[in-house]
């Protein structure tokens, strides 16, 4: 195993603020045989990592075996044996702990991990350390970098700056290391502003759901090494995500000190499958950027200080972002308080769902939910949003998503008749989106199977999964044929029962896999300036839904 000079660390600038070359995409393997870590370092190299983390924890019984762990290690490597008082899993006594990490450090690894604490704790303890690691009064000929860390499994610690200065000003320190569990999203900033203040190689993460931008945007802001684990399924501290996630969802490789950040703002958002299609996008389009979850709990005043806070600072280059529930008309306000642009049917529909910041740091809300269903009734049609004028419209449902539908076929010029189970709800947005104009009107869903009209909407949930088998239509309108489009918004499943139906009645049918596509690509070029890579969009979407 090549050690030393692989693990490049950067330098100093002529300010005195440390700035890295290179930053290490590093496994964390928790050790439960010498067999399986090196099977899983092996793995690693193969996926593309740079070092590997041994975690011998429940390992360090035998000294030798945790030396030839490291000297016959795959990849280069760092050896942590975290105690159970900072969250690992070591429960002996710090002398044996301090005694087996000697060892290591005699075998030869890039860097031994030990807590602030403990060094501090004891000078005999700190001596041992010293002797095995490199620093100005090493005798000893050895390339072994110390880390220091300190870890808070609870939140942002009191005394962070005080440990910095402290891990700064020890000698033997080759590398600062602070991790806290994150509260908001807003945590981030602080992460990355130690990073671009470090005066050493630094490692600065958040952990839980809402630290996950530092650990991707660890290489943006420098910082020496950023954690995965070998898969999701095995990561070793929260917030983690599995190497190929790095690598492939958030596009590790392309990322630099220039990538532009957007996301999707929701409350949850562990399940979105944005972050796929656009990352892929911006992959296919040779975008510098990367696109992340961004979960934010539901309260405007939770929306206002996170986003407020990511577009105050500048080295994040925060460019745009979705936003869905419950977010939509959060949204709206943020932008019309903070002086931006809403874009004048997002304003009629009163929600928006897409956030742009312009170069000069102007904000736009838009909703391009409206836009993606009439560019795919458009395209199946084979005509422009001018050709839709005069066609008849049957909308099914009257929540958010209908009011985007029903919003976006009257500015074409439709006649739109909103059919939903609670008759007065849908009343009040013919009222609302149809005006005086008389262009929306209103009727109860058993009105349905009678009807005439020649394009049919879903926009309720009805037919979802895990619930496939229903359907908003009962008894379908005898006017259905080849002139009729019928099309469901719901996109998992990709057909669902209504569209099973309508096709075998002749109509022509749409996937709600292409309204989200389509708004999906609106949102990308409107922040790209560059035409969207639908197919690349449809084929991830796919992929996404039949796994």
């Amino acid at each position: 195993m090549e050690r030393g000079g692989v693990v490049r660390e950067g330098g100093v600038t002529g300010r005195g603020i440390y700035s890295s070359t290179v930053t290490h995409l590093t496994v964390a393997i928790t050790v439960e045989s010498l067999e399986s870590a090196h099977a899983a370092a092996a793995r690693s190299a193969e996926h593309g990592a740079d070092l590997v983390e041994y975690r011998i924890d429940s390992f360090a019984d035998d000294a030798d075996a945790v030396a030839a762990l490291v000297e016959g290690s795959p990849l280069p490597c760092v050896v942590t044996c975290r105690p159970t008082w900072e969250g690992g899993a070591y429960e002996g006594d710090d002398q044996h702990r301090i005694a087996v990490m000697e060892r290591a450090g005699l075998a030869g690894p890039a860097y031994l991990d030990i807590e602030l604490a403990t060094y501090e704790r004891s000078a005999n303890l700190r001596q041992k350390v010293e002797l095995v690691v490199d620093h100005a009064g090493q005798a000893r000929g050895t390339d072994t970098g110390l880390i220091l860390s300190a870890h808070d499994f609870e939140r942002r610690p009191r005394d962070l700056f005080q440990k910095i200065e402290a891990m700064r000003d020890a000698e033997a320190c080759r590398v600062i290391k602070v991790v806290w569990w994150a509260r908001s999203l807003r945590d981030n900033i602080e992460a990355f502003e130690i990073l671009r203040d470090a005066h050493k190689p630094t490692i600065a993460l958040c952990m839980g759901e809402f630290g996950l931008p530092s650990r991707v945007l660890a290489k943006k802001f420098g910082a020496l090494l950023t954690f995965s684990g070998l898969a999701d399924e095995t990561v070793a501290a929260p917030g983690q995500v599995g190497l190929d996630r790095m690598k492939g969802l958030f596009r590790w490789d392309a990322l630099n000190a220039a990538t532009a950040v957007y996301g999707v703002i929701s409350w949850p958002v562990g399940h979105s499958m944005s972050p796929a299609i656009h990352n892929a996008g911006f992959d296919a389009a040779g975008h510098n950027g990367v696109y992340l979850p961004l979960p934010i709990p539901p309260e405007y005043e939770h929306f206002k200080a996170t986003v407020g806070a990511w577009l105050d600072y500048a080295p994040l280059d925060f460019r745009g972002a979705s936003v869905t529930l419950p977010h939509k008309e959060h949204l709206l306000r943020f932008v019309r308080e903070s002086g931006g642009t809403v874009e004048p049917l997002a304003e009629q529909i009163g929600a928006a769902n897409t956030l742009t910041v312009a170069d000069d740091g102007g904000l736009r809300a838009s909703n391009t939910d409206y836009a993606g269903a009439l560019d795919a009734v458009c395209e199946t049609l084979g005509v422009e949003r001018a050709g839709l004028a005069g066609r008849r419209v049957a909308v099914i449902g009257a929540g958010g998503a209908a009011r985007a539908v029903v919003a976006g076929f009257v500015d074409c010029g439709c006649g739109v008749t909103i059919y939903n189970r609670t008759v007065v709800k849908a009343e009040r947005l013919a009222e609302e989106l149809g005006g005086a104009s008389g262009a929306v009107v209103a009727a109860p869903l058993d009105d349905l199977a009678g009807s005439e009209c020649d394009i049919y909407v879903n926009c309720t949930s009805l037919g979802m999964s895990p619930e496939v088998e229903g359907t908003p239509v009962d008894v379908a309108p005898g006017s259905w044929g080849a002139e009729t489009v019928v099309f469901d918004t719901v996109y998992n499943p990709v057909e669902t029962r209504l569209l099973r139906e309508a096709k075998a009645a002749g109509c022509r049918t749409i996937s709600g896999v292409e309204m989200f596509v389509r708004q999906a690509a609106a949102q990308f070029e409107g922040w790209t300036g560059q035409t969207a890579p639908v197919d690349v969009f449809r084929s991830v979407l796919l992929t996404q839904l039949s796994g």
